[in-house]
């Protein structure tokens, strides 16, 4: 099953395929301001209306966000095969084109949508609105977002989640707090993956989850291979800290 990206999300994004919000016109600061305040209350509206929803269904939804290539889908995939058994797991996938990564989770047995959005860099609010009605989760279910690999864009938009989670690889470089300060700044978990390839690369654990911290002192840090499983408890255990929400009433 899948979602194109239409409608709301082409208010957005020009047909060259530049999203507004990050259009800056020459001589008009003020428009181009306003017309990006416009973009995200319009999103925050929306998600509060999924987040609502959800909750009343006791459905916990995780936002993943990376950079491409940093292990978002082999994550997803041995998170489903090691909690499905405990709890009903649903994945929204979400990328610009192609359908690889929701036929990876398909064979996990794991009910999921693909959205894709083009030329677009980003999920927003109306995007997993749509989805969520596609889908249609069960009750109690935990729901996994995997976001368009970027780290920039994603930050700026609140789909209605329960948690932001950051991904990044030890390939990547320790460095990435540093290149891309917000994303880490809003993130509620950050997570190290392929610690595995750590004897091949040059990682510092201890200087990117410092750089981290400066930039959100409340952040916790999770460091695993999704691979080989190591560290995957503690990814578990976190989890779960996101799963306590009572139900709250819906506005229709």
């Amino acid at each position: 099953m899948s979602v194109v990206a239409d409608g709301e999300h082409e208010q957005e994004h020009d047909g060259h395929g530049h999203g507004h919000e990050h259009d800056h016109e020459h001589g008009h600061p003020d428009h181009t301001v306003i017309l990006e305040q416009q973009v995200l209350a319009k999103n925050d509206g929306i998600a509060v209306h999924n987040r609502q929803w959800m909750r009343s269904r006791r459905i916990t939804a995780l936002n993943i966000m990376s950079s491409p290539g940093a292990g978002k889908t082999t994550l997803l995939a041995r998170t489903i095969r090691e909690l499905g058994c405990q709890r009903p797991i649903a994945v929204i996938e979400g990328d610009q084109e192609t359908r690889l990564d929701a036929e990876r989770i398909r064979e996990t047995g794991a009910s999921v949508v693909q959205v894709n959005t083009g030329a677009g860099c980003h999920l927003d609010a109306a995007m997993i609105d749509r989805a969520l009605r596609a889908l249609d989760p069960a009750e109690e279910s935990l729901l996994l977002i995997e976001n368009v690999g970027n780290l920039v864009c994603p930050a700026l938009f609140d789909l209605g989640e329960e948690g932001k989670v950051v991904l990044i690889s030890t390939p990547e470089g320790a460095d990435k707090p540093k290149k891309y300060p917000h994303i880490f700044a809003v993130a509620d978990l950050v997570v190290i993956n392929k610690i595995d390839l750590l004897p091949y690369v040059e990682f510092d654990v201890d200087a990117c989850v410092e750089q981290a911290r400066i930039l959100n002192p409340a952040v916790r840090v999770v460091v695993l291979s999704a691979t080989t499983g190591e560290g995957m408890d503690e990814w578990y255990e976190w989890i779960g800290s996101r799963s306590a929400i009572s139900p709250v009433a819906v506005d229709n």
